[in-house]
């Protein structure tokens, strides 16, 4: 009669792999997302709260574009069409088009806004005319950090064509202003502007709470594999007079 017992022998290298390794990555890993929706959480409360607060007067004061993010802003000033610059590639409900992007100076200050006075329809795959006030304007708008692409390609700055992505670096190198660290993205309801319909995107944590759970799972599994991998059968052979 055969009988076999379980034996726990753990191996070097699965040992290294699946309990020294792999475990400690994953909960860092699982730990890591849950602080990146925590993140996440935060921004979306500054966002709501900073949103419902009134208009603030920007002046010729300094500012922190940490402390005014997601702030919508007034400003009076005159716009610099010389300085004007349109980024390409954008759409309004599936049609071509650029933002316009215009400089303006603020009163009483030697220090410029750039401001994103919305969307234009190409014409003829190119840019129409833009019309750009010189006289003194008051507008309004939400603060707005702009960032470039996840893989951001060298172009000419002195190209007179549109540019393919705005950044603040990217424009103060090429028009030497002394600019605001931060744009405004024009109210609707304030003049001189084009199309703005601007996303009010809310970051979500849903995403980081669910690769928090596939990381803890993963270091489950290969703790969960390591101890199947660490038994072994061990079979022998008795007589039935044993048995007795």
């Amino acid at each position: 009669m055969q009988t076999s017992t379980w034996h726990f022998h753990p191996r070097p290298i699965p040992t290294l792999l699946l309990l020294l390794l792999l475990p400690p990555l994953f909960t860092w890993l699982g730990f890591w997302q849950l602080d990146r929706a925590e993140q996440k959480r935060n921004l979306a409360s500054t966002m709501e709260a900073r949103r419902k607060l009134p208009p603030l007067l920007l002046s010729s004061q300094p500012v922190s574009a940490e402390n005014l993010e997601f702030r919508t802003l007034t400003v009076s000033g005159r716009f610099i069409p010389a300085l004007q610059r349109l980024i390409a590639n954008r759409k309004h409900l599936g049609k071509p088009g650029f933002h316009v992007i215009t400089p303006l100076r603020i009163e009483g200050s030697n220090r410029h806004l750039l401001v994103n006075r919305g969307w234009v329809a190409a014409v003829n795959n190119q840019p129409p005319v833009i019309d750009t006030p010189t006289e003194l304007v008051t507008l309004s708008g939400e603060t707005n950090r702009p960032s470039p692409p996840a893989i951001e390609l060298q172009f000419d700055l002195n190209n007179p064509a549109p540019w393919p992505f705005l950044t603040l670096d990217n424009y103060r190198v090429w028009s030497g202003l002394d600019i605001l660290p931060f744009i405004i993205l024009q109210s609707p309801d304030s003049p001189y502007g084009f199309v703005r319909s601007w996303a009010q995107a809310r970051p979500g944590k849903g995403m980081h709470l669910g690769y928090a759970i596939q990381w803890f799972t993963f270091g489950l599994l290969s703790l969960v594999l390591w101890l199947r991998l660490s038994l072994s059968r061990l079979s022998s052979w008795v007589t039935a007079q044993e048995n007795q």
